[in-house]
């Protein structure tokens, strides 16, 4: 019993740190305050009262639209929620009340946001990654999975693959290709996932990625001048890697064996 009301208070804890990526995903681009004024319809203005603020609750209670000008709210709102709900849960039942769970948890919300700015403005701030690559390195001191020496080999495998990769494409084609946001996104996430990592996170964004693209491409008919954002990728690709890669990995050499 108490177990289950351990589980249920960290998910109900994830859901409410949700609620603040929330307006991190949609401040940040706007070099707004994450912090002031309270939040918003961003329709009308009103003040969102404590009690239409309720993560996910509300959403359903309102029927997803404002109480004030009825305006409709994304269902992108409840969604960030729940993934922050669910990473919450999730890292706990594999690390358990530590600091590495805390660790993994915050690093899975800073792609969060980064993975819904991506998608909104094919942008990945800066002030998200650039900060993230030295605390994702001192971080990764009071991991028990990675040392020092896998974390900065991450962080220079990560980071210097993606730009060799565009430097080549921008080379070949002379236009530009990957962004700089990707290359400094991967190298913050080799700082915990370390290079094995990295190698991982490449492979399966570079799946995803392609499937995701051709169906996008093939719905929307504009051939292969679609550009498709990479870090969201990235991310499934590091998140993966955390809850699942030893076992993928292991089943993967098996196969071939």
């Amino acid at each position: 019993m108490l177990t289950y009301l351990v589980e249920v208070s960290i998910f109900i804890f994830g859901l409410c740190i949700g609620s603040f990526l929330n307006v991190c995903i949609y401040r940040l681009p706007a070099s707004k305050s994450i912090v002031h004024p309270r939040s918003m319809c961003s329709n009308c203005g009103t003040l969102i009262a404590a009690y239409d603020n309720i993560p996910v609750l509300s959403y359903l209670w309102l029927k997803g639209r404002c109480r004030h000008c009825q305006i409709k709210i994304s269902l992108r709102y409840p969604m960030v929620e729940l993934l922050g709900g669910l990473f919450a849960l999730g890292t706990f039942l594999k690390f358990g009340l530590t600091l590495e769970a805390l660790i993994y948890y915050l690093f899975f919300a800073a792609l969060l946001i980064v993975t819904f700015i991506d998608i909104d403005h094919r942008i990945i701030p800066n002030v998200i990654t650039l900060p993230g690559i030295p605390i994702c390195f001192a971080a990764s001191f009071a991991l028990p999975t990675i040392n020092y020496r896998e974390a900065l080999l991450g962080i220079l495998i990560g980071g210097g693959s993606l730009f060799l990769v565009a430097w080549i494409y921008s080379l070949i084609t002379k236009k530009e290709g990957m962004g700089g946001g990707d290359i400094k996104l991967l190298a913050m996430m080799g700082a915990i996932v370390g290079w094995q990592g990295v190698l991982f996170t490449i492979f399966l964004a570079s799946l995803v990625g392609t499937l995701a693209g051709l169906a996008a491409m093939l719905q929307s008919r504009k051939g292969m001048k679609l550009a498709v954002p990479f870090g969201p990728f990235l991310s499934i690709g590091s998140i993966t890697y955390t809850f699942f890669g030893t076992p993928l990995i292991a089943w993967y050499f098996n196969l071939l064996g």
